[in-house]
């Protein structure tokens, strides 16, 4: 006989009108109860029944979610971006706890991704957050084969039919450059990362386009790549200006590692930040807000995607039948600080 209502109610050692709210997705109920009847239910192996007359009617949010923390080479997805990272995970984790599903959080490092996508096989996962970070295109494609519902986080890409939740990349940097150009900087240039990831280049040619939007002039050699780790832009950084490299009025960074390590590389020849460049990173980490000077940097609302994530997830797991992909791109916030100067006369 199928278990009932009445079956979880007993178990868990509350009413059945109880077990109704919390199976209805329904407010009012502690954290400890909503617990309690999900674990019972999950037991019985409960499906409840759709009311009569309601065809596809959604099933219970009952089950768990996994989160897959990716680090496939580590130049980008590394301790320098924990904090980064737990972000989307606390937006992930209150969101599926609202829903009324268990988050799990597995970690992988230099893994190959096939391997990661065969450990799923034998799971009764509802549904899976993937880091996108450092994935190409083909590494999405294995996940999409997996049968199991799926959103990607962190990356985005237009041709994939696969739901991504992703920072506006485009919006954010044209913020940056619209900024700059208010305080009167025209020769403005770019610190690329030589390490290949859909972030990275969406605002590489987010710069180059938002210049030529603006009017700015452009030349292809302000446009100058380093490595995505700190060690890496700082030794990178450091080969150039032995070299005999000229800096421009003003730097905009792929990210705050990059920014952190190629400031390092600047003191040793004495540039001034903000007086001699100015510098705008990407991310708002923790340091950029207590480094001497603190650096305006774009402020990625992080906990949002994560939020967004689960929720796209949830609308895929509980669909009567299967629903087109949804790509999400969520706006970011300038924070201006001491690391960009007013040019004379603004």
């Amino acid at each position: 006989m199928s278990s009932t209502v009445k079956d979880i109610a007993r178990i868990a050692e509350v009413s059945a009108a109880t077990v109704s709210l919390v199976m209805n997705g329904k407010g009012g109920i502690s954290e400890e109860t909503r617990t309690r009847v999900l674990a019972a239910a999950s037991t019985l192996n409960y499906t409840p029944r759709p009311p009569k007359g309601a065809k596809g009617a959604k099933p219970a949010r009952v089950g768990t979610l996994r989160f897959l923390k990716i680090a496939k080479h580590g130049h980008t997805v590394n301790r320098d971006h924990n904090t980064f990272i737990s972000d989307y995970i606390d937006g992930m984790s209150l969101q599926a706890s609202e829903y009324g599903y268990k988050l799990e959080v597995v970690s992988h490092e230099g893994q190959p991704v096939e391997d990661i996508v065969a450990s799923l096989a034998d799971t009764t996962l509802a549904g899976v957050v993937v880091l996108g970070t450092e994935l190409t295109e083909a590494d999405i494609l294995l996940f999409q084969g997996c049968g199991i519902p799926l959103v990607v986080i962190d990356t985005f890409h237009d041709v994939l039919e696969c739901n991504f939740v992703n920072m506006n990349n485009g919006d954010a940097v044209y913020k940056v450059l619209s900024h700059l150009a208010e305080r009167g900087f025209r020769h403005i240039g770019f610190i690329a990362s030589n390490v290949q990831t859909a972030n990275f280049r969406m605002r590489r040619d987010a710069f180059v386009d938002g210049m030529k939007r603006l009017g700015l002039g452009f030349s292809p050699r302000d446009i100058v790549t380093v490595d995505s780790t700190y060690d890496g832009a700082y030794q990178d950084m450091l080969a150039k200006l032995k070299s005999g490299f000229a800096v421009p009025e003003c730097y905009v960074c792929t990210n705050d590692i990059i920014t952190y390590g190629c400031i390092k590389a600047l003191r040793e020849f004495n540039i001034r930040i903000p007086q001699d460049l100015s510098l705008v990173g990407f991310d708002n980490l923790p340091m950029s807000a207590t480094m001497d000077p603190p650096l305006t940097t774009i402020d990625v609302s992080k906990r949002k995607i994560g939020n967004l994530a689960i929720t796209v997830l949830d609308e895929q797991i509980r669909a009567p039948e299967g629903q087109p992909a949804v790509k999400i791109l969520v706006g970011a916030n300038l924070v201006v600080r001491d690391s960009v100067a007013s040019r004379a006369g603004n």
